[in-house]
């Protein structure tokens, strides 16, 4: 249940992005789902594999790269879908900060509303 409602609201926040960047154009809610479906495939599968390659230039700019592979993964999600679209990237890369702080807030507030569940030995 709480997957199910933190990809309907990151899809809700790539529709508020669009709003607010028009650099980004989301089609339609349902292809914001499947845009946020994408990017956290892309950011589980494709971003490790993309930051260890980068591990020296990684480290060279401390960690300020991974800014650069986050507006990457954008990108690369732009231009496998027909629904979503980011143009540049600047577009992407702050397209990208903003989704990612509203992950974070997205997960605090749910492990917030749903909390951790304990076990009760009593």
């Amino acid at each position: 249940m709480k997957l199910l409602i933190r990809w309907l609201l990151l899809s809700s926040a790539l529709m508020l992005l669009a709003q607010w960047d028009q650099g980004v154009q989301v089609s339609s809610f349902g292809a914001a789902m499947i845009a946020a479906a994408v990017l956290g495939l892309l950011n589980a599968f494709v971003r490790p594999l993309l930051i260890l390659l980068t591990l020296p230039v990684t480290v060279l700019t401390l960690g300020l790269f991974l800014f650069v592979i986050n507006a990457f993964t954008f990108q690369m999600a732009s231009g496998l879908l027909e629904g979503f679209q980011v143009h540049g990237f600047w577009n992407a890369l702050l397209a990208s900060v903003l989704y990612s702080l509203w992950g974070v807030i997205i997960d605090i507030a749910l492990e917030y509303v749903f909390g951790r569940r304990k076990i009760s030995h009593g």
